[in-house]
């Protein structure tokens, strides 16, 4: 019975974690006027789930060297940590979605770095979506599992997809003009870097408190990103 009970755990963890992220991957696909490859959206969705191991990885080293220099407790995360943690995951989000699509010939307008990004953040969160859920039903029961996906819907899936279509409206910005896009690139990770761990930081310091103000401020980022997505459609090389 714990078996059947635990694999229907992982079943509904699968399925909750995902559905959040498959729903803005459906809303920001429709948004393309000219679709990508179903095979590209694919790999660099499976791009983001794969480097998943390789976030927590370094974030548990990060962690353990904080706690080694007594500037971090088990209870207390400071804002470097977090915007390290921040950091490692924006540069993985990148560079799975550089490896998977922007590198290749699918990359032939402006619009596809901002939706190769969201969709390397989507699987990203899709997978990390899952751990969090799974770790919920093992410690609290089913309920809390629920909540924590309706949680992360309104929130955490939307900060990887605002933070990483920050670096995506970054390299479209010079798509027409290369000599920028190393500078580009850098900004971007620079500022999507921040409002990551600035979100976590007012998660972790207010808790429930404020959250539809945190979750208002993500929205907003959201909205931005809507009005530059259209701008970025229009973008013509003037040369």
């Amino acid at each position: 019975m714990a078996q059947i009970i635990n694999y229907s755990n992982i079943i509904y963890a699968i399925l909750i974690g995902f559905l959040p992220a498959l729903f803005w991957l459906w809303f920001w696909l429709r948004e393309d006027c000219h679709p990508e490859p179903r095979r590209m959206i694919l790999l660099t969705f499976l791009a983001g789930m794969i480097v998943i191991p390789i976030a927590l990885v370094a974030e548990k080293i990060i962690y353990s060297s904080f706690l080694y220099l007594k500037l971090a407790t088990e209870n207390y995360y400071g804002f470097a940590m977090l915007l390290l943690w921040a950091g490692v995951e924006e540069y993985l989000k990148y560079a799975a979605a550089y490896k998977a699509a922007l590198r290749k010939k699918a990359f032939d307008e402006p619009v596809d770095a901002l939706i190769y990004l969201i969709t390397a953040a989507l699987g990203f969160a899709a997978f990390e979506n899952v751990l969090f859920v799974l770790k919920d039903f093992g410690m609290q029961g089913f309920l809390p599992g629920i909540l924590s996906a309706n949680f992360r819907f309104l929130g955490p899936t939307l900060v990887h997809v605002a933070s990483s279509a920050l670096v995506g409206v970054s390299i479209s910005f010079s798509f027409f003009h290369k000599e920028h896009i190393k500078r580009n690139i850098v900004g971007g990770l620079i500022l999507a870097t921040f409002l990551h761990a600035l979100f976590n930081y007012f998660i972790i310091k207010n808790g429930d408190k404020d959250i539809l103000k945190i979750f208002l401020s993500v929205w907003f980022v959201i909205i931005l990103v809507i009005f530059l997505f259209e701008k970025i459609k229009k973008l013509r090389n003037k040369k």
